[in-house]
């Protein structure tokens, strides 16, 4: 006898929980919190890691190895960008104080989203307001040229 379950197909609304992580530790782990909600096709999760829930049942449980650049490409040397002082206290607090390693958000030219870079360098402070004068930021994902381990379990899909 076929199950009954619903399954995941394009456009699916899921409640789940799941881990991305790479060769570094987890990314995002929604396990031991709240479960995350999210609709197929709508970009919050790689089309790379879509395509492995499409076909599964609600309940189910389940773990994919992905080969580096999979999940979310290769990295580009082109998002890595020094971005003048002048335009972060435009998008930002102008008080603002960044250290390497830092995750900011930025908005999307559009104003609709926003979009993360992580500090890698600080400029020189040339006019020595105590700021640096540019700040150096990776706006590729984190697991981009990575190898990613995706696990999930499906609570609910609609």
């Amino acid at each position: 006898m076929a199950s009954s379950l619903p399954r995941v197909q394009p456009g699916s609304f899921l409640t789940l929980h799941y881990r991305l992580a790479g060769p570094g530790g987890d990314i995002i782990n929604t396990f031991d919190g709240k479960a995350a909600t999210l609709t197929l096709g709508t970009g919050e999760l790689s089309p790379a890691v879509e395509q492995r829930l499409l076909g599964l049942e609600e309940g189910a449980r389940a773990q994919f190895d992905l080969p580096a650049g999979a999940a979310f490409g290769d990295r580009s040397p082109e998002m890595v960008q020094w971005v003048a002082r002048s335009l972060l206290v435009k998008m930002g607090d102008p008080a603002e104080r960044y250290a390497v390693g830092d995750v900011v958000q930025f908005p999307t030219p559009d104003g609709m989203g926003q979009y993360a870079g992580a500090v890698q360098q600080l400029g020189e402070d040339k006019d020595g307001d105590g700021y640096p004068d540019a700040v150096l930021f990776d706006f590729n994902h984190p697991l981009a040229g990575e190898p990613v381990t995706f696990e999930v379990q499906l609570i609910g899909v609609l």
